[in-house]
């Protein structure tokens, strides 16, 4: 089954080191559907972007767990992709 390029990336992930990545090595990370693979993910990124990608590192981010008055709730683990690209090459995700 192919997966829509739209369900497979869900946001891109901007944080104080992924910005330090984005200058140094050229490295974005984006938040992705939970049962997405590196090669879905490659394909996803290389079509909405219209780059070309080297490198997927994957990870799974355990949700943390929250209290409140009664009870403890569970937030949702999600999935994070780490993508390194060609020499030249980069991404607008809106951080100035």
């Amino acid at each position: 089954m192919k997966k829509d390029i739209y369900k497979t990336i869900k946001a891109p992930h901007i944080t104080e080191k992924v910005t330090n990545l984005m200058n140094q090595s050229n490295q974005y990370a984006f938040k992705v559907d939970i049962n997405s693979t590196k090669k879905e993910i490659k394909k996803a990124v290389e079509a909405y972007f219209s780059v070309e990608v080297n490198k997927v590192r994957v990870l799974k981010v355990k949700g943390k767990a929250k209290r409140s008055r009664h009870r403890i709730k569970q937030r949702p683990n999600w999935k994070k992709a780490y993508v390194s690209l060609a020499e030249g090459q980069s991404i607008d995700v809106g951080i100035e």
